[in-house]
């Protein structure tokens, strides 16, 4: 790959983000702007809220990754932008965005899935780590399985079949009485307590011929959570009452470690069964501590399993364009009238 600086964008949410990357691997800049507290009264992302928050945040955040990477948009080589999937207000503030930066300076524009970004997140951190690979993506919007069999062959090999990990776990930090974002809340909480002190649901695919397509599901561990600690048909009052047999930070654990045990399996088993060499995590939740070491727990020999470091594990401009570096390289160019896929899968 020639040596060349690529600026990537990221706005498929409520994260406005960018960053400059050289040689598809060495992220000089990675700047996010978080709008946590803009929707933390709503317990969750409204998407009104998030595209003007973009829209009002974009240029100070792409002045601040060129800054910090100390170059100027004259050293730029191409300019790589998320068009899909997200939000489509927040990703029509990015595209914009990109589209206007490309046109005045006559910039090739590059289109990035989403998605494909987070599968490769890792190989920032990972010099050896080269196709082939599983991925596992773990979000608040997502959780799907892909085999990752070269740059431009980044497959679907399942999904969950209802809730994203991420968005389960938003959603029982809500039960909790937690603060958002429910994810790290609920990690928190929970090393305080015992995993095994709740015996939550493990959902496992079947034997089906659709079971590798939905190899995840969250609802019945979701509900499971809400029930154990409101109680049915509402008989108690929320999560501060002193009644339960157990505290809020075992049943945060017990949570949790369901959870894990829920992503660990299928993955597992994926990269068995495409027998590759690496398991690559990546989204929001590939940060979670229990996460990581379940899964280097139980790995077979000969199975690597890589993570990016914490910040590439978030939305950001970085993994942006170390995809755009990478499709750029393939000769991958967008029209300047891209349009933007919020539901791609």
């Amino acid at each position: 790959m020639a040596r060349m600086l690529v600026l990537g964008i990221d706005t498929s949410c409520d994260d406005t983000a960018a960053g400059v990357v050289r040689d598809g691997r060495e992220i000089l800049s990675n700047v996010i702007y978080s709008q946590h507290e803009l929707h933390a009264a709503f317990k969750g992302v409204v998407p009104e809220i998030a595209s003007r928050a973009h829209t009002e945040r974009i240029g100070v955040v792409v002045r601040q990754a060129l800054a910090e990477a100390d170059v100027s948009l004259d050293g730029v080589g191409a300019v790589a932008v998320t068009t899909r999937p997200g939000l489509v207000g927040s990703l029509l503030v990015g595209v914009a965005f990109a589209r206007s930066l490309a046109f005045g300076r006559g910039l090739p524009l590059v289109a990035v899935h989403h998605i494909e970004a987070h599968a490769i997140a890792a190989r920032a951190d990972h010099p050896d780590l080269e196709y082939p690979f599983v991925a596992l993506v773990a979000s608040g919007g997502h959780t799907a399985l892909y085999a990752c069999r070269g740059p431009r062959d980044i497959a679907l090999l399942g999904q969950t079949m209802d809730d994203a990990a991420g968005e389960c776990f938003d959603k029982v930090a809500n039960v909790l009485g937690l603060p958002q974002p429910g994810g790290p809340a609920v990690s928190r909480l929970a090393q305080e307590g015992r995993p095994d002190a709740v015996a939550f649901p493990r959902f496992r695919p079947g034997d089906g011929e659709h079971a590798a397509a939905t190899p995840f599901s969250f609802s019945g561990l979701k509900t499971a959570v809400l029930y154990y600690v409101k109680g049915v048909g509402g008989r108690r009052d929320g999560p501060d009452r002193d009644d339960l047999p157990v505290s809020r930070a075992d049943v945060a654990a017990s949570f949790e470690r369901a959870a894990v045990d829920a992503l660990a399996g299928p993955s597992l088993e994926a990269a068995a069964r495409e027998g590759v060499r690496d398991l690559v995590v990546g989204g929001g939740v590939a940060a979670n501590r229990v996460l990581r070491r379940v899964l280097v727990e139980r790995a077979p020999a000969g199975l690597r399993v890589r993570f990016p470091r914490p910040a590439l594990c978030a939305d950001n401009g970085a993994m942006i364009a170390m995809r755009g570096a990478e499709l750029f390289a393939l000769g991958e160019r967008a029209p300047l009238d891209v349009d933007v896929d919020p539901y791609a899968a």
